[in-house]
């Protein structure tokens, strides 16, 4: 059926307006919902402990066990990150898949069960290792070198509170949909509100920040709780509670926000 022109340049009017007016919510699905991009990290088998004999055990931490938390996620093992910390949860993870193939239920993963995993699984891709969010921060643009700048890629899903070209803070952040996109270019901060609410969604946006109509930084809930498996209707979402209290009590009225690819 066709639809006249007239009514759907309404409806898309409707649509930005109410974005606008009402902040973000994040809806089911995100836009972020493969993964890219498939790199290389270190393996176990590339720093074996010489004490215990395994090549990862409680207290360790770095990209290595990032890809084992990854892979224990694909089976089903492990629920939580992945973090890059060999935490109780994992050394749980470990000792279940272990037991459910027979093997030790040491809780560390030697080459046995190491070569058991890469069997069932797949190498993680870069939304895998990150869906927690912890990538590392791109290079900065260079319109966020100068004065006062919240300084936000999309390619590395990363802010950086920088000033005078330099960094302060970085923390991992979520962007908008695939119909809902979070706008680029340069703007400013000109309305900061500490316990808004969405007057479209009825969703809290705690400690908002608004750069571009309805579109603001602000803590999200849900990214805090499930990651890039969802997103929003346009805002940056902050997971760190912590470190989004502490940038709306430096940030100004006026201070730039440049969100780049």
């Amino acid at each position: 059926m066709r639809i006249p022109g007239r009514t759907v340049a309404l409806f898309a009017s409707a649509a930005a307006l109410a974005v606008a007016l009402g902040g973000c919510k994040p809806p089911p699905e995100g836009a972020d919902g493969k993964p890219q991009y498939p790199v290389h990290f270190d393996t176990p088998s590339a720093r074996p402990h010489t004490t215990t004999g395994a090549l990862f055990s409680r207290g360790d931490s770095g990209t290595g066990v990032r890809e084992l938390q990854a892979r224990l996620r694909q089976v089903q093992w492990l629920n939580d990150g992945p973090t890059g910390e060999y935490d109780d949860l994992t050394e749980q993870a470990v000792s279940g898949f272990q037991g459910k193939r027979g093997l030790p239920r040491t809780g560390r993963v030697d080459n046995v069960t190491w070569q058991r995993l890469l069997a069932m699984t797949h190498r993680p891709g870069q939304w895998e290792l990150y869906l927690m969010g912890g990538q590392p921060a791109a290079a900065p643009d260079p319109r966020c070198l100068t004065g006062r700048v919240l300084c936000v890629s999309k390619t590395s899903r990363t802010l950086r509170w920088m000033i005078d070209g330099r960094t302060l803070t970085t923390v991992s952040v979520r962007f908008g949909s695939q119909y809902t996109p979070t706008r680029e270019g340069v703007f400013s901060i000109y309305w900061k509100s500490r316990h808004h609410v969405s007057t479209l969604y009825d969703s809290p946006m705690p400690y908002a920040m608004f750069f571009s109509g309805g579109q603001a930084i602000h803590y999200s809930y849900d990214f805090a709780a499930h990651g890039y498996a969802g997103g929003s209707h346009g805002c940056v979402n902050v997971r760190d509670e912590g470190a989004i209290a502490s940038l709306f009590a430096q940030v100004r009225n006026g201070d730039r926000v440049v969100v780049y690819r």
